[in-house]
């Protein structure tokens, strides 16, 4: 292959998905909204990230004839860390916190995310003005080497650490002295108040780390192999990009990411300021607005896999629907409904397609059973991550994870007992194993609509699903091809559900999910009722993903308006991810302990002034340095600095007294390139 010559910088964008990873060339030349030269995709490979990064690139790179060395610019957004929180996967990390009792544990959903975790308790932390209670180490001390080889990672969080971090950095400091392991303190990601969602989004982060951190080893050791020398930048939730480095420490910033780069994909594609986005994948569906050509941020901080945490990004609702999610029946009713999600399986077609007669032998063994079995259909696969992320199993899970290869195993032959399927689960929420099962990929390559798996191991999945009864003991459906187009159009209905409950909740409307079911319901039965309801959109639907064009074909008709799917659909989330901008923030407070003593908190520094304009002034220097610095690491040099400053004040007997003042400094601006 002989390499065109290249007159103008190229960028090269990633998104390494839930099931693929794709890349897109660009060039800044070829008009306003630039130039896609090339694009490709391949499999995500979770064993070994840069096998289906390589595959991506290497083939886009091939279509455009380009020398890799022309490449200036490498950015990428990921989905890996929402699909981890929805699917409530992630590594074992222990939380310690830091002048809170057992009995914060139980608000903002933090127990439920903790579950099986170690937490240690430690006297100390600072009230709302800074001031310090005495800080004692002792425990975590004792308790450190024993969590230094069963955790992959540690959570700090102090109260009002936000207010003076310094009993956080004593305990990081300590952490990192005993253990060597990766140490995330609640101050370096948020300056919120709200001890138990900060430490939340805290634990959420740690757990992520080790994730994140292979994605970007991954992405820079393909980079240097083939000689492009230039910045690695990552999409963040908010669809700002931030340096590879950056990112690696606030993994937790990156959730959302590649959602976030497919709204600054669908408004550079398509043109339109206004607009719901839906962006379907293989693990969820992300639906968010455009306004005024910019996508709504959620100040209250993101709500993935049902937590809200203190992370701004776009107002993105995520919901556990697409084009590799579970497919299941409803129980204990006389006519079942499909079920779709919020688990990702491997799709039957996938995994036929690499494994063959492993696959296809089990499903033939079971189709010729006289009557189906609650497992068929199913099947059990190592995800190939480090051994090191195993730590911590219990004797049950261990033993069962010895027995899964990297061959799929049919769990009729695998479990024996509803105990060892409970084993089984926790295994898949440790991201240490994957289900292979009947999904509508299966579905759309059963009827012809896909086809780039295997369709013949597809077909062998949905007949055994068509073979499951109803509250009758009567087959669900009459052929595999039956039940794959009602797998579709459930898709296509859930699609649309989703869409107008994420209209309504934006709206401010209560019982979202419940009226968005209800009118799509009416739109699409022959007997509408008594009642005639509609609904329509005030604006079109933009479709992402490279299966919208088939899952969202009929979706005008439930919505009340148009839907435009663009040409590079399926590459939108790679497009996004070279078009963005840096962009940081740095915040200060200013409080008044006292009368007269006006306290900056601003950064890990806490300092005292007797004059309010002296304290204002020096909280606005900090963070325009802080912001400056962070901009750097972040990945540009040439960062435009705004300030704006909130102050609570209150009147008594006609005199001003200062309350506190919250001074942000934002950072914006394009990423630098390689020279």
């Amino acid at each position: 292959m002989t390499a065109k010559p290249q007159s103008a910088p190229l960028f090269l964008g990633i998104d390494t998905g839930g099931t693929y990873t794709d890349a897109v060339l660009w060039s800044e030349a070829g008009g306003p909204s630039g130039k896609v030269l090339a694009k490709a995709k391949a499999l995500t490979t979770r064993h070994d990230l840069a096998v289906g990064i390589s595959g991506a690139v290497d083939a886009a790179l091939q279509k455009a004839g380009t020398d890799p060395a022309a490449i200036k610019l490498v950015s990428m957004s990921t989905t890996l860390a929402t699909n981890a929180l929805v699917e409530g996967q992630g590594g074992r990390v222990a939380l310690v916190m830091i002048g809170f009792s057992e009995g914060d544990l139980a608000r903002d959903g933090l127990k439920a995310a903790l579950g099986t975790d170690p937490v240690v308790f430690c006297p100390g932390g600072h009230d709302v003005y800074g001031n310090a209670a005495k800080l004692d180490l002792s425990g975590l001390e004792a308790a450190l080497p024993e969590l230094g080889g069963s955790v992959s990672g540690f959570a700090v969080c102090a109260y009002f650490a936000t207010r003076n971090p310094a009993h956080e950095l004593a305990a990081r400091d300590l952490i990192r002295d005993i253990t060597g392991l990766p140490v995330t303190a609640s101050h370096e990601l948020s300056a919120k108040l709200g001890g138990p969602r900060r430490a939340l989004t805290t634990l959420l982060n740690a757990r992520l780390i080790s994730m994140i951190d292979r994605l970007v080893a991954a992405t820079e050791g393909f980079l240097a192999a083939r000689g492009i020398a230039a910045p690695l930048m990552v999409v963040r939730g908010d669809g700002a990009l931030v340096s590879a480095a950056f990112a690696r420490q606030r993994p937790i910033e990156t959730i959302l990411s590649g959602p976030a780069a497919s709204l600054v994909g669908a408004r550079h594609m398509t043109g339109l300021d206004n607009a719901m986005v839906s962006d379907i994948g293989g693990t969820t569906t992300d639906v968010a607005v455009l306004d005024g050509g910019r996508p709504r941020l959620d100040p209250e901080g993101a709500t993935v896999g049902g937590f809200r945490t203190m992370v701004e990004a776009v107002a993105m609702r995520t919901f556990g629907l697409g084009g590799d999610s579970e497919v299941a029946l409803e129980d204990g009713v006389l006519s079942p409904k499909i079920l779709l999600g919020p688990r990702r399986l491997v799709p039957l077609a996938l995994a036929g397609m690499v494994h063959g007669e492993a696959v296809t032998s089990e499903l033939e063994r079971q189709l010729r059973a006289p009557n189906p079995g609650r497992m068929d259909g199913r099947f059990a696969v190592r995800t190939g991550v480090p051994e090191r992320l195993a730590a911590g199993l219990t004797a049950p899970e261990a033993k069962l994870y010895e027995v899964i290869g990297a061959v799929p195993l049919a769990l009729d032959r695998l479990l024996t007992s509803n105990a060892q399927n409970a084993t089984l689960n926790r295994l898949v929420s440790r991201g240490l194993v994957h289900i292979s099962g009947f999904t509508p990929s299966d579905a759309a390559h059963v009827v012809g609509k896909q086809a780039n798996w295997d369709a013949a191991t597809a077909r062998l999945g949905a007949e055994l699903f068509a073979r499951k009864r109803d509250g009758r003991g009567q087959f669900i459906a009459a052929t595999p091809e039956a039940i794959a187009e009602r797998v579709l159009v459930t898709l296509t209905r859930w699609s649309a559900e989703v869409i107008l409950e994420t209209a309504f909740a934006e709206d401010g409307l209560d019982g979202a999910a419940t009226v968005a079911h209800a009118l799509v319901q009416r739109a699409v039965d022959a007997h509408p009722g008594i009642a005639r309801l509609s609904v329509a959109l005030d604006r079109p639907v933009i479709g992402l993903g490279a299966s919208a064009p088939l899952h969202y074909a009929g979706l005008t008709e439930l919505v009340g308006n148009g839907c435009v799917v663009p040409e590079d659909t399926d590459v939108a989330n790679a497009l996004g991810a070279v078009v963005g901008q840096v962009r940081v923030s740095a915040e200060a407070r200013v409080s008044q302990p006292k009368e007269g003593l006006f306290r900056v908190a601003s950064g890990e520094t806490v300092r005292d002034f007797v004059d309010e304009a002296a304290a204002i002034a020096a909280a606005e220097t900090d963070v325009r340095a802080i912001a400056a610095g962070r901009a750097r690491d972040a990945g540009t040099d040439s960062a435009e600095i705004e300030i704006a400053s909130e102050f609570r004040v209150s009147t008594v007997e006609g005199q001003r007294m200062f309350i506190e003042a919250h001074v942000v400094a934002v950072a914006s601006g394009r990423p630098r390139i390689a020279v």
